[in-house]
Order: structure tokens, then C-alpha cells, then sequence
């Protein structure tokens, strides 16, 4: 029944109380309420119906009347605003009150944090509707800024003294905004969990940045009546919805279609027909009743990113899920992965607005995004990539994204908004790469992850190349399945786990090739020799080493030994300027990408950046010793593609060249700088292990040495006693005390979605995604204390991006243009003496006043160097990128990463 009651026969204390400053009369609180409802109710009837349906059943509450009293809860976010510590931070505002008959007494006023007063005020507020959910509710609700409060917080915000004259004014407030929003709601008393909660939580974030921009939503009343006012803003939602271009939901599968069809589609070919791996995946997720984890193990180049897309084709229609994330290791890769996903959405939109956003924080250099953002005013493309959804924080919100797993990850960790990532991963097929790449912290938020996922209704897909045993079964048992219950299916293989119970299948891929193993010192002297030998052979190799100190010295050498070097010899790692570092990963792709065009010589001297995801292939490739299956990954570089014109005859077979692999000896752990990279015990085991293999037949070997390195079996015979006794003492002691301390750091910093609600947060620290030296807590991964930074030239006080570029005044805040200039330089340092040096350096004004900059540090450089002490100096080369140098001999630190 729609509510007639009218603004001007509220109280004038009721209607006198205002929301937002500003001519002339501001915004009040109750229209302001009515707006973020308004924005919240048509954001649910955007989600697919499979959303509001699994959230009104565990509510048991028909969708519609679970719709209305979700977008009633959320509009009710601000109601902390009617309190007089904070209607006296606007003047005018105030005297507004004080005439219409409110008091301001100084004893009252001491509470003026409106989102505090929300959670208090709400609790009262809401008992009549909301029995024994009310308190976590009104957390939930008045979270909007960003964290939940802790409970003796919200206490005090219940206890704060109170006038008379501000409860009937804001009861009265209240009661009328209700009975406009959801009149006929029934009260409800269900023992709501965490998980919806959370959503809860989310959408109210949501509906409020929306709602509170004054662009869409006017200042003051917009209809004599509150409904009219209401009806009125569900329009103004509508149209800011579109100017957002946030999209109604679409499945993209419209009709049933056969593997192969789908595949074709996928890969832009009709004619194809479905790899192995594709056809058993597709006959485990037939008649799917719920969401799922699927598990895939394969070989690199089996179409393991073919089948993501075709199971989330697969998931969505059946399951009505609301879009795809893809969750990749790093950026590149994630820039890799979003070229694909454009592909398949441009194959199955069917000319439908979809969006889809590259989530990650040097996206904003991709080119691709100023086309799909409609900057060109190009209205032929209907996939593209809103600008609002970019924003921080925001690109979980978008149906489609890639991007890193970070993203992700910060859903499970107490940072600013996490919650709001939870609401936009809801009901998602979400794509995780990669997931053996990863330690035992990142693991264990992964597990927290899953647990997550599965509690607000989204299907996962886990790849890898293959998995430790032990690390399979606990990802099974984050999604809640037995993994003493999963068949024994041989690798490769997919498990599917649906409910409680797990199936699984086992598929035939392609037959390599055999690959040669060779040894080297892991001096690089010998490595650079080896290298210009094969290089000197023709074809198009790289070496891999563990350290980006020692890919520049590498590099150096070579060029040395190389007499083309300059035309010849490519250097690629994660420590140059985001946007030399991006036009590199675009010059890797293209000599040595699936369709380049290959030159006659070529050689990469690479960190592990170029491991993972990447489609590029090698003639020839020497790599530094690594957990095998990091060593494995790599070799999946070698003879990846078929080449029509063939290879040179000096590498007409696969031949990986692993420095440090010599049988006799266990190669030097410290001074390569191995040791802070990869855990000694697990290169131990591996070079225990391969070193005494001359061949490896691939696919069919990889699951063996995985298992036999991540497993607790026997050394091999014949190891050296100094070495053995290192490996499994030492060595052992500390990788054992590694993972159980990284398990209780990730048991920590996660928030686990199985808690009680006012216990969830109990001990979870706040933290900051962007900020340095904060814990564990605001990370997710481990490693050294990191800063980012963007170089600059400093020279008789002038500052410049370049010894030759123009002049900027670092005390005036940057333009847009030159903000962009300045954030397409950043790069993310970990050297401790440069970390120390910039955590208490002065920040400039004119980057403390700009969003994008307030957390970079500049990096002075005169004359390209700025020391760090009297034996380290830190300077930006052209060609090297970032190099720590010693001072006294002007040589790279040995062992710097």
C-alpha cells in the first residue's frame, strides 16, 4: 500500500535534520535515506534472480518482500546522523535545528562519528522488525565507511547520552521512512550468518556512493509526498545505473551446445574440436544442481583457460551465476588473461552491454582500456569497461574482470571495504591460475577464500599444473568436501566436488617430446658462457635465474660476450618503471609469443615473471635451480608451439639446462641469493632428487616429482652425507617452523566466514591494501616490507621525470595528465636500506594532495643515483632498470633480489 504521508506535516524537528551540506538548504537526512534505498533496490534487481532468491530463502522471506526490506536496511545506513555532535559540523545546518527545536548541549555532542552513532541508534531502531539479528545487522548496516565495529564500541555508541527532543525527532524520522520503503514488511528473526551479512554490508556501501553523488541525485525534496520522493530517486537510479553502464543481467549461453561448438566458439574457430581435458570436464559438470569446485591438473598448453570459459558458459546457464573473475598470480599474466577474455566475451555478448574490468593496479597503462571505455566515443562495441567500476575498490563490483588474485584475496583480510569485494564476487564463477605458486601464508588465505566463495553461492575453478598432494586436499576441504573421499584418479585430471561428495576423471593430453636435462655451475660466469654458445647456435632461448640482481648481471656479462648484444639480448624482470616494465612484456610477447614474428637470434635473460601464463616459447632455455615444479613450469617454455618453418638444428630437441643441478655437489644457497627467494629445503629435495635424472617425459613425469619433492619419502641413495644432513636437519627444522608459522600468520589475518558474527572481527586488526609496515594482517603475501615509488630527477631543485623532460613543481598538486605520468613510473621496491630511507622521508604536497599519489614516495636522483649509505648507492639505468650498487665498486649486490 503506498504510504501518502508528506514532508510537511513531519515535525519540523524530523525534517529539519540534514545529511548533506549545501546550498541552500542542504540535503536531509530522510530524503538522503530514501535515495540510497532507492539505489539499493534497483541494484538487487539487477543482480540475476538466483542472487535475492538464495538470500530470501536463507531469510524465509518470499524475493520480493526480501528485496523491499533489504533496500529498507540499507537506506537506513545514515540514520547516526541524526545526533548532535554531528549536525554542528554545518553551520547553517545547525542554526536549521536549533529553530526548528532541537538542542545542542556540549554534554551530548561528544559523540560525532555518525557511522559509530548508526550502529548504536539502529540496534534500538530495528528490535521491533529483527528480533535476535539486530545487532549484527545494524553493524552491518553501519559499516558504510568502510569497517565493522568492534562490540565495545558499538556499546558505547548505544550508552552515549541522549535529549528527548533528538529520539522523538529521529523515531519519528525513522518510522516515516520505513513506512515508505517497505510498509508491509513482516518482521523476521532469523539467526543470520556472517556471509549474509556481509553482502549486506556491501550492497549498503554500494548504494551509498552512488546515492550520495549529488550529479545524479539532486539536493533537497523532490515530491511533496516521501513516496513520490521515493519513486522519484528509483528513476534517478535507473539513469545513474546507465551512466555507470552498470549492466542487467545476461547469460551469455543462450542456447544448449554441443563441447566442440562451444570450444570453436571459444577459440574462434568453428571448426575445432574440444582437447580431452575440455570433453571430460564438460561431462563432469552435466546436471549440476549447485555451485562447485572444479579441480584441473594438466600440462601446460592442454586448453586449461578454454575450459574455464566453457564451464563458466556451462555454470552460469545452469546455475544462474552472474559473471566471471579470473584470478591470475601477477599482473602480466593477468594482462595476458585479459586479451582472452575480451575474446570470449566479444564471441558469446551477442551484442548485450556487458562490462568487464582489468583488476590490478597498474591497469590503468593498459592501452586497451581507453577503446573499451568508450573515450573515443566508439558506441560499435558493446563490451566495455566503465570507468566508475575502475575506481578503487570497485572492480570486483564489474560481472567481468581479470586481474590478480590479490584482489580477491583482500575479500578475507579486515582492510578498508573488504566487504564490498565480497558483494561484487557473489554468486561468480571465479578462475583461480596458478594455485601451486603460492606459499603456505597465501595458501591458507586461498582456503579462507574458498570458504567464502562457497558460502555466497559462487562456482570455483582451480588450475594448476599439477598439486602436492597435501595441498589438493586441504583446498577440497576448504570447499567443505573429504578429500579422503576423492577417487584416485592419475594425473593429468579434473575433480569436481558438488556437496559432500567428490568425482573425478582422468583424460589423455599430448605426448611431449623427451627433454634432455643438462647441468651448469650455478656461477654466472659459466651460465653466461653456456648461454652465448647456444645462442651462437641461432634460434631463440632464455635464461631464467632467481634474482633480478642476478638477471642484471647476467645481462651484463653477456653483453660482453655477445658481439650484436645490443639487437640480440633482451632483459626482463619486476623492477623496472610500470610503464617500461609493460612496454617490455609486450616486446617478450612479440619475439617470442605463440604468433611473433621470430627473429633468427634472439636471448631473454629473465626473472620468474615470465613463468606463469605467459604463451611464449623457447629453441633452448637454461634456467636457475627452483622447487621442481617451478622448474617444470618453466620447461613448459621449451618447444611450447609448433613452428612451421622448424627450429635450427642445434636445437631441433628439447634440452633444459638447470644451473645448479650437478650431482656431486648441493649448490651454493647464499650467496645466489637462492635462499631468500625459495625455501632451501624444498630446493634440497629438488635437486636431490632431479639431479640424479637425465630425461624427463612429459606430461607423464610431472605428477611423480612433484608428489616425490612435496611428499616426506626417502632421499634418493648416494646423496653426499654433508648435504643429506643438511636437507633433512637444518634445512627441514626451518621449513617446518616456515609453515607453521606462515599458517598461524594467514589463521590471523583472514576473517573466517564460519565465526559468529560478533566475533568475526575480534582480533582482526584494520589495515590499508596500499600501505607498508603494517603486518601481515594488511598483506596478501608474505616477503619483505616493500614501498612504491616513482623516480625522479632532481637538479638544482628542478624535478623531472627524466634527466630531459619538463620541470614540475612537486609542492602543486600534479594535474591529471602529469598524475598519470607520474603513476605510470611506479615502481615497488623491497631493499630494507631503501624501505628504512623513504618509511620517514617527507612526503611532498603536491603528492599528499593527489588520490592517486598520496601513497608513492618520490626517489631522488641526482645524477641518476641517490645513496642509501656510505657503502650502497640505488640508481635507475636505462637498460637495467633499478640497481643497488655498491658504492666503493660500483658492482650489483650479490645477493639483492
Amino acid at each position: 500500500m503506498r504510504c501518502m504521508t508528506r514532508f510537511d506535516t513531519l515535525s519540523p524537528a524530523a525534517r529539519a535534520i540534514w545529511a548533506k551540506s549545501g546550498d541552500p538548504h542542504g540535503h536531509g537526512l530522510l530524503a538522503h535515506m530514501l535515495d540510497v534505498a532507492a539505489v539499493a533496490r534497483r541494484l538487487i534487481e539487477r543482480e540475476p534472480p538466483s542472487t535475492l532468491n538464495r538470500l530470501a530463502a536463507r531469510l524465509q522471506l518470499p524475493p520480493e518482500a526480501c528485496k523491499r526490506t533489504i533496500a529498507a536496511l540499507a537506506g537506513a545506513h545514515d540514520i547516526g546522523k541524526s545526533i548532535p555532535g554531528f549536525q554542528k559540523k554545518w553551520d547553517r545546518g545547525q542554526e536549521a535545528d536549533e529553530a526548528a527545536g532541537l538542542e545542542f548541549k556540549s554534554a551530548y555532542m561528544r559523540l560525532d562519528a555518525h557511522d559509530e552513532a548508526s550502529g548504536g541508534l539502529l540496534e534500538g531502531l530495528l528490535k521491533p522488525r529483527f528480533g535476535t539479528s539486530t545487532r549484527c545487522l545494524a553493524n552491518a548496516v553501519a559499516a558504510h565507511h568502510g569497517f565493522l565495529f568492534e562490540t565495545n564500541t558499538l556499546k558505547a555508541a548505544r550508552l552515549a547520552p541522549d535529549l528527548d527532543c533528538w529520539r522523538r525527532a529521529r523515531q519519528e524520522l525513522f518510522d516515516a521512512y520505513w513506512r515508505t520503503v517497505d510498509p508491509d514488511g513482516p518482521p523476521w528473526d532469523v539467526e543470520l550468518q556472517l556471509p549474509e551479512l556481509s553482502w549486506i554490508s556491501g550492497l549498503t556501501s554500494v548504494a551509498d556512493w552512488i546515492g550520495s553523488n549529488a550529479e545524479w541525485f539532486a539536493l533537497g525534496e523532490r515530491d511533496q509526498i516521501l513516496a513520490g520522493h521515493y519513486e522519484a530517486a528509483l528513476l534517478l537510479t535507473d539513469q545513474a545505473l546507465d551512466a555507470i553502464r552498470w549492466p542487467r543481467h545476461h547469460a551469455l549461453l543462450r542456447e544448449p551446445g554441443s563441447t566442440d561448438t562451444l570450444v570453436g566458439r571459444i577459440v574462434g574457430k568453428p571448426d575445432a574440436t574440444a582437447r580431452p581435458l575440455q570433453r571430460k570436464a564438460d561431462e563432469l559438470l552435466k546436471g549440476v544442481q549447485e555451485p562447485v569446485l572444479l579441480v584441473v591438473e594438466a600440462p601446460m598448453g592442454e586448453g586449461k583457460t578454454e575450459l574455464a570459459f566453457l564451464a563458466h558458459l556451462r555454470l552460469q546457464a545452469a546455475l544462474g551465476h552472474r559473471g566471471l573473475y579470473v584470478g591470475l598470480p601477477t599482473q602480466a599474466t593477468g594482462n595476458a588473461m585479459f586479451g582472452r577474455a575480451l575474446d570470449f566475451l566479444h564471441a558469446f555478448g551477442h551484442e548485450l552491454p556487458l562490462d568487464v574490468q582489468l583488476a590490478h593496479g597498474g591497469a590503468f597503462l593498459d592501452e586497451r582500456l581507453v577503446e573499451l571505455r568508450g573515450i573515443n566515443d566508439d558506441k560499435a562495441d558493446s563490451v566495455r569497461s566503465s570507468a566508475w567500476f575502475s575506481q578503487r575498490r570497485r572492480p570486483l563490483l564489474s560481472p567481468y574482470g581479470v586481474g590478480t588474485i590479490d584482489q580477491a584475496l583482500f575479500a578475507t583480510i579486515n582492510v578498508k571495504h573488504h566487504f564490498v569485494r565480497l558483494w561484487g564476487l557473489t554468486n561468480r564463477v571465479v578462475v583461480l591460475d596458478e594455485v601451486h605458486a603460492y606459499d603456505t601464508y597465501t595458501g591458507g588465505l586461498i582456503e579462507a577464500l574458498l570458504r567464502w566463495l562457497k558460502s555466497l553461492g559462487c562456482s570455483v575453478i582451480l588450475m594448476s599444473a599439477t598439486l602436492p598432494r597435501a595441498k589438493r586436499d586441504g583446498l577440497l576441504a576448504a570447499w567443505g568436501a573429504d578429500p579422503a573421499s576423492a577417487p584416485k584418479v592419475n594425473y593429468p585430471r579434473a575433480l569436481l566436488a558438488e556437496g559432500g561428495t567428490v568425482r573425478g576423471e582422468h583424460f589423455e593430453c599430448r605426448d611431449l617430446a623427451p627433454i634432455e636435462l643438462q647441468v651448469l655451475s650455478e656461477d654466472l660466469d659459466a651460465i653466461a658462457q653456456h648461454a652465448a654458445l647456444l645462442l651462437s647456435q641461432g634460434g631463440c632461448g632464455a635464461v631464467v635465474v632467481n634474482t633480478v640482481d642476478r638477471a642484471q648481471r647476467l645481462f651484463e656479462r653477456l653483453q660482453a660476450l655477445v658481439p650484436d648484444a645490443k639487437d640480440t639480448l633482451m632483459l626482463f624482470h619486476a623492477r623496472y618503471p610500470a610503464d617500461e616494465r609493460s612496454a617490455r612484456e609486450q616486446a617478450v610477447l612479440g619475439a617470442f609469443g605463440r604468433d611473433a614474428q621470430r627473429p633468427r637470434r634472439k636471448l631473454l635473460i629473465a626473472t620468474q615473471v615470465v613463468e606463469q601464463s605467459l604463451d611464449i616459447d623457447f629453441d633452448f632455455l637454461v634456467s636457475d635451480l627452483a622447487p621442481v615444479d617451478l622448474l617444470l613450469q618453466r620447461a613448459g617454455r621449451l618447444h611450447r608451439h609448433d613452428r612451421k618453418g622448424g627450429r635450427p638444428p642445434a636445437h631441433a630437441l628439447p634440452v633444459f639446462v638447470v644451473a645448479g643441478l650437478q650431482a656431486q655437489v648441493l649448490p651454493e644457497l647464499m650467496k645466489t641469493g637462492w635462499a631468500s627467494v625459495y625455501e632451501p629445503y624444498l630446493l634440497g629435495r629438488t635437486w636431490a632428487i632431479v639431479s640424479r635424472e637425465s630425461r624427463w617425459q612429459l606430461p607423464q613425469d610431472i605428477d611423480r616429482l612433484v608428489q616425490a619433492v612435496y611428499g616426506d619419502g626417502e632421499l634418493p641413495k648416494g646423496i653426499d652425507a654433508a648435504a643429506l644432513a643438511y636437507i633433512d636437519g637444518e634445512a627441514f627444522g626451518d621449513h617446518i617452523g616456515k609453515v607453521q608459522s606462515e599458517a598461524q600468520f594467514a589463521f590471523n589475518a583472514a576473517i573466517d566466514v564460519r565465526a559468529e558474527p560478533e566475533d568475526a572481527y575480534h582480533g582482526k586488526r584494520r589495515g590499508d591494501e596500499d600501505a607498508t609496515g603494517l603486518g601481515v594482517d594488511a598483506k596478501t603475501r608474505l616477503g619483505e616490507d616493500s614501498v612504491t615509488v616513482v623516480p625522479v630527477h632532481v637538479d638544482g631543485g628542478q624535478w623531472r621525470l627524466s634527466p630531459d623532460g619538463e620541470p614540475f613543481d612537486p609542492a602543486v598538486k600534479p594535474g591529471h595528465a602529469l598524475a598519470r605520468q607520474l603513476l605510470a613510473r611506479q615502481v615497488r621496491l623491497s631493499r630494507t636500506a631503501l624501505v628504512k630511507a623513504l618509511e620517514t622521508a617527507e612526503v611532498p604536497a603536491g603528492f599528499a594532495e593527489h588520490p592517486w599519489l598520496r601513497d608513492v614516495k618520490p626517489l631522488r636522483l641526482t645524477g641518476g643515483i641517490m645513496p642509501l649509505s656510505n657503502k650502497l648507492q640505488v640508481r635507475l639505468d636505462p637498460e637495467l632498470g633499478i640497481v643497488y650498487r655498491s658504492a666503493d665498486d660500483n658492482k650489483p649486490e650479490e645477493a639483492c633480489r
